[in-house]
């Protein structure tokens, strides 16, 4: 029981586990309800589905709504667009979204290099190109905030606000990132049984999670990485994430120049799909000041 509570922290989305086994529509990771047939299908709508070739591989993302550009980056490993659907509805109303499918996730391929950080911010920037050229406010979740992180970090004058959700610093021997494809079953095989139809490649899957938990388990993300920021930047998580505690989302914040902290009451590592409204209610006035 300790080994599966602690794959289950490592995962991109903490919520209460359900028995309930979905087919349809696409579904978040352990999801408690099920979504309605008529909802988007965030991840899988041909009517707004584009492909952008980064570097080595195919990215897929989706473009909704009017105005000003907003950027939409969900976790990983059990990660999926679909899984920002609420964040998605609200935004296309009055803003430009870009929604793209990470490397390795959804209908993005894997391509044929190790995945690096850099690599993933490279990606997401392919995408926008693709869409404007203008700024963007970027809006990530876990692997979603490392990878506005570093865009942020790289190509500072694309970046005009920084949402970032479940990320905070990071060295070697912090966290355990290692996770494989009989874990993830166990947690959820209906939900990977609808990922594997929408991957290019789902013979890759392990693949990927190795690629990834080496890329993570070696990365240092300290001061000298967030000084480089010089977006405004919410750094927000749930209060009982415990892969981010308080303690490290507020020593994270402070690293960068110009920040506003969001910590969630009794919620988790999965906070907008705990708490969505709580969450919401954080990120409007930091969008509009």
């Amino acid at each position: 029981m300790k080994t599966l509570l602690s794959v289950f922290f490592t995962c991109c989305i903490y919520v209460t586990y359900s028995q309930q086994q979905y087919t349809k529509p696409l579904r978040h990771f352990m999801q408690m309800t099920t979504p309605s047939s008529k909802e988007t299908q965030y991840g899988n709508n041909p009517k707004a589905g584009h492909y952008v070739k980064a570097d080595d591989a195919k990215i897929y993302y989706e473009v909704y709504g009017k105005g000003k550009p907003i950027v939409i980056l969900h976790g990983g490993i059990f990660g999926s667009t679909y899984e920002m659907y609420r964040f998605i509805d609200s935004l296309k109303k009055t803003n430009l979204v870009i929604a793209v499918s990470t490397r390795g996730h959804g209908k993005s391929a894997l391509g044929n290099k190790p995945i690096t950080l850099e690599q993933k911010a490279n990606d997401v920037v392919a995408a926008i190109n693709a869409v404007t050229k203008d700024s963007v406010i970027i809006l990530g979740f876990s692997d979603g905030a490392y990878a506005g992180y570093k865009i942020a970090s790289m190509y500072p004058a694309r970046v005009k606000k920084l949402v970032a959700i479940g990320a905070t610093e990071l060295s070697p021997g912090l966290r355990n990132f290692k996770f494989d494809v009989k874990q993830a079953l166990a947690l959820d095989s209906v939900y990977w049984k609808q990922q594997n139809k929408l991957t290019p490649e789902p013979e890759r899957l392990q693949e990927m999670f190795t690629q990834l938990g080496n890329m993570y388990n070696g990365l240092t993300l300290d001061s000298s990485f967030f000084q480089m920021i010089q977006c405004p930047t919410l750094v927000m998580a749930g209060e009982k994430d415990l892969q981010n505690p308080p303690a490290r989302v507020l020593s994270t914040a402070k690293m960068i120049s110009s920040h506003q902290i969001g910590i969630i009451p009794n919620t988790g590592h999965g906070v907008f799909l705990e708490n969505f409204d709580a969450v919401w209610a954080c990120i409007i006035p930091f969008l509009k000041k």
